[in-house]
């Protein structure tokens, strides 16, 4: 399964120089997808410098770039996307994009069939998506026309996220569990979700959230390793966090024995508390670290989906 390490919009940063520190980071690193998206390439400087250190790296070490249209944050500004726009910048500059989704239109799966014939009339081959609340009736349209779609509208199912993926999955896969396509997971971010269903790809803005709000990603740590396949641990080591005295809330709150545990995997990563304390770029570059090496823990694409019997809210 591939994370795609999506932008940071508002958060990110817009020096030239930061930027490109920051992307050659994620390349080094191992990332292994960047998500954008046109709304946000529209509309900030920090989203704007993103995709122009990529263009100007053509031909280097690169990781795959996926376009998102950001219908979904342009619907809650009320802002509109323009179509024939956003037709044109993927033509223009789709020697640098590897992967670009349909623009949705939220709310009318109807009119999100009908731009993804539009952009397919324009000669291109967008992603289609599904999403939640829609008939499916065009989830099965997509599974039998289409062999990379994805899903959307997770974030406003909250504990009901679970059911309606199974649903979905139930129609994806075949009697042996296997998926017939490809599934890209828009925002899925809960690690039981992505452990539960056989993706082909997720994308996640977790690892900035995370790290802006003064926490890091470590994994539990059990029989002497650290292992990935559990829900982590959400540390928060920020010092200018307001629950710095605040008991279990903060690290320098946490019993000796588990702060001991959590600062030998920031120095088997090549981190100090102290500066992940105090440098928010610390933190983003250990998130991503944590982030790339859960991805390698997940089992090679595909594999088979096993139908619950119950279903479950997760």
């Amino acid at each position: 399964m591939i994370i795609y390490i999506a932008a940071e919009h508002s958060l990110g940063d817009t020096d030239p120089d930061v930027v490109s520190k920051k992307e050659k980071f994620k390349i080094n690193t191992g990332t292994r997808g960047r998500l954008l998206s046109f709304h946000y390439i529209q509309k900030t400087k920090a989203n704007q410098e993103i995709f122009s250190f990529y263009k100007k790296r053509r031909g280097k070490k690169m990781i795959n770039l996926f376009l998102d249209s950001g219908a979904f944050s342009a619907f809650t500004k009320k802002v509109e996307i323009d179509i024939q726009e956003y037709i044109k910048y993927i033509k223009e500059n789709k020697k640098y994009i590897n992967l670009y989704a349909n623009l949705d239109v939220i709310g009318d799966a109807e009119g999100t069939l009908k731009n993804q014939k539009i952009m397919e009339k324009a000669g291109l081959s967008p992603i289609p998506c599904f999403h939640a609340g829609e008939d499916f009736s065009y989830l099965d349209h997509y599974i039998k026309n289409y062999d990379y779609i994805s899903l959307g509208g997770v974030a406003q199912l909250g504990r009901r996220a679970g059911v309606w993926m199974e649903d979905c999955f139930d129609r994806i896969c075949g009697d042996d569990g296997i998926p017939r396509v490809k599934v890209h997971g828009f925002a899925v971010t809960s690690l039981k979700l992505m452990m539960r269903f056989p993706w082909y790809s997720v994308d996640s803005t977790s690892w900035v959230m995370t790290s802006r709000m003064g926490s890091v990603y470590v994994p539990i740590f059990r029989n002497g390793e650290y292992i990935y396949d559990e829900n982590s641990w959400k540390v928060c080591v920020s010092e200018k966090s307001p629950n710095v005295k605040d008991a279990g809330k903060h690290i320098t709150t946490f019993a000796p024995q588990a702060r001991d545990v959590i600062c030998n995997y920031f120095k088997l990563k090549g981190f100090t508390l102290e500066e992940l304390a105090s440098d928010y770029m610390k933190r983003d570059e250990l998130n991503i670290i944590y982030f790339n090496d859960l991805e390698k823990t997940f089992p090679e694409w595909p594999w088979a989906y096993k139908r619950s019997k119950v279903r479950s809210l997760f």
